[in-house]
């Protein structure tokens, strides 16, 4: 079967990486990137083998599919010419800026009988993976997520929430099963510009509590969540793509004479996980579902919802000691 044609619109740090991951998959051909930088465009020319396109209208007739790495503000506009132009997209996260625009980009995708996925790059975090299949057999009861960035320029565009904590907010949507019935936080500025430090906490119908922590005021890189179970803690490292399960243990051993020696009060598991890069993993699984054989781990309204929640989380964050219980849980 022929490779899928693929562009990619975009080409800063994330879409760099897209293209030199689609450059390197047998299943796919990359075509082209679009990107108004002729600079980085020549660049991305001699190191993917691809040709540049200074608008991406002019990639659209190219292709079959793309990969849409644009600053969020831009999400609506290109993923909507995309769209009507016929492509498959993947859009980075989050899927717009608005849940206005994120509705349009949905219909878009139904009208065309396109596919429309979000990046939500953490599913395919190997040590997420494993999570995903341990917890199946766990009770949850609390979820503890942090994303801390030292980089505080980066994505300066948009809140935290948008560019650290919807990552967090997709993956306990997934793991909590359950629709979000209350939510309330606190954040911040540490100067002027969009929120930088937020807090928040998400109560599920199922009675799972969520707690995400989000900052570009990070000293140092971090990315984990745990999953506190009834019988069970489960720690994931992304950074190292590692899990850890901490198990309750009451084991004692005693001398001859009923002298204890020792007493174990739990045990650690290391659960092996694979070196697979998550973007490599994203993007073969869009390949598969461009070609009908999967369908998106997180498609349009998948995103929307997690979109939604963050949304809600600014408006808490704006408006101190405001707690919401929702009448439409989420």
């Amino acid at each position: 079967m022929n490779p899928v044609r693929v562009g990619v619109i975009g080409i800063g740090n994330m879409g760099w990486h897209h293209a030199r991951v689609l450059s390197l998959l047998r299943d796919a051909e990359l075509v082209g990137v679009a990107d108004p930088d002729e600079a980085r465009g020549r660049l991305a020319v001699e190191q993917f083998d691809c040709r540049w396109f200074p608008t991406y209208e002019d990639l659209l007739g190219e292709v079959e599919a793309v990969c849409i790495a644009v600053p969020t503000l831009l999400h609506h506009r290109v993923g909507m010419t995309c769209l009507q132009a016929g492509v498959h997209v993947l859009i980075e996260k989050p899927i717009a800026a608005t849940q206005e625009e994120a509705a349009d980009l949905i219909r878009a995708a139904e009208t065309a009988g396109r596919l429309l996925q979000v990046g939500h790059i953490e599913r395919f975090n190997p040590a997420f993976r494993e999570l995903l299949r341990v917890v199946a057999n766990e009770e949850v009861v609390v979820l503890e997520a942090r994303r801390h960035s030292p980089n505080a320029d980066r994505a300066n565009d948009v809140s935290v929430v948008l560019d650290l904590m919807i990552h967090d907010i997709d993956l306990v949507l997934e793991l909590a099963a359950s629709p979000v019935v209350r939510l309330a936080a606190a954040g911040g500025r540490s100067s002027d510009g969009p929120i930088d430090y937020v807090n928040a906490t998400l109560g599920f119908a199922n009675g799972v509590v969520a707690s995400l922590t989000a900052s570009k005021m990070a000293h140092r890189k971090i990315r984990s969540l745990s999953a506190h179970c009834r019988s069970s803690l489960m720690e994931t490292d992304f950074l190292n793509r590692n899990l850890r399960i901490h198990r309750r243990s009451h084991e004692s051993v005693s001398a001859d004479h009923g002298e204890l020696l020792y007493r174990n009060d739990g045990f650690i598991e290391e659960v092996s996980t694979t070196s697979i890069e998550p973007l490599y993993a994203e993007l073969e699984h869009f390949l598969q579902c461009v070609r009908g054989r999967e369908t998106p781990a997180v498609d349009g309204l998948q995103a929307s919802r997690a979109l939604q929640l963050a949304d809600l989380i600014e408006q808490c964050v704006e408006q101190p000691n405001l707690c919401m219980a929702l009448e439409a849980p989420i």
